[in-house]
């Protein structure tokens, strides 16, 4: 099989547990770069925290932020959808408000919340940014103005809180909204019917080449449409259980440079 395009969540994944990409890892890449193979970050980050990851790798690539939702090529949006304008309100309002637990809202290149907690400010420290104290009924009236919404809304919060939440989420049936969790901490909401996978998909539109012509790499419930997707489906061993059965291949754990060993067996071995 002759790979066209390499996908790679980063949280669990090309990331290690330190927030860094191992250094095999990196050089598996370059070496991939090298081939003339494109590789993109998929991810739930936003555009500013994904290209952090692009610049320490040192090699351009196909950036497919907030979940999927908005895709940039070079510095060109090839793909965007948009939330309902009143979804970040109703979820704010219902579900989160009453117990102080702040709205995390991605627009294109914009971080919104509606308050600072430990979570806020521990992902700004991460990445470098820091997100605009937002109202959310000036945000929506501006969306309506400008016929646009959010692409992705995020609810950082305790494991168990977390669990609560989606519960009750799943059990109001919002309109036109999917949710996923990114990991234990992170309930991510997008667009109805926007996933990994179809911006894999897109992707793929963009680049004129088939899916089976992919290599997918994740690890976390988020990551699931874009490896059933996928030509070839890589499960990192700290993988939750779902994704590993699913998985073409189960390689090593993000600690332990799994992209690495999965592209030598994959591309380098022949």
């Amino acid at each position: 099989m002759k790979y066209k395009l390499i996908c790679l969540d980063l949280d669990g994944t090309l990331l290690n547990d330190e927030k860094r990409v191992p250094e095999p890892v990196k050089e598996s890449l370059r070496r991939v770069h090298h081939m003339g193979i494109p590789i993109a970050l998929v991810t739930g980050r936003m555009p500013a925290a994904t290209e952090l990851v692009e610049k320490e790798l040192s090699i351009p690539c196909i950036k497919a932020c907030n979940a999927g939702t908005y895709i940039l090529h070079g510095n060109q949006c090839i793909h965007t959808k948009h939330l309902p304008l009143e979804a970040a309100q109703r979820v704010f309002e219902e579900f989160l408000a009453n117990d102080g637990i702040p709205l995390w809202i991605f627009e294109g290149r914009k971080w919104y919340v509606t308050g600072v907690d430990v979570y806020v400010e521990r992902e700004s420290g991460i990445i470098h940014y820091k997100p605009e104290i937002a109202v959310i009924e000036a945000l929506t009236k501006e969306w309506k103005e400008k016929g646009t919404g959010p692409n992705k809304l995020l609810i950082a919060a305790a494991p168990e809180v977390i669990c609560r939440i989606q519960d009750k989420m799943k059990a109001a049936r919002l309109f036109g909204v999917d949710m996923a969790r990114s990991a234990d901490c992170y309930l991510e909401i997008f667009p109805k019917g926007a996933t990994k996978g179809e911006a894999l998909e897109a992707m793929c539109n963009k680049l004129n080449i088939r899916l089976d012509e992919t290599i997918a790499f994740g690890d976390q419930e988020l990551d699931i449409p874009m490896l059933k997707k996928a030509g070839t489906s890589i499960a990192m061993g700290n993988a939750i259980t779902e994704l590993k059965e699913l998985a073409d291949f189960v390689t090593k754990s993000n600690n332990d440079s799994g992209i690495a060993y999965a592209l030598d067996h994959y591309l380098f071995a022949n």
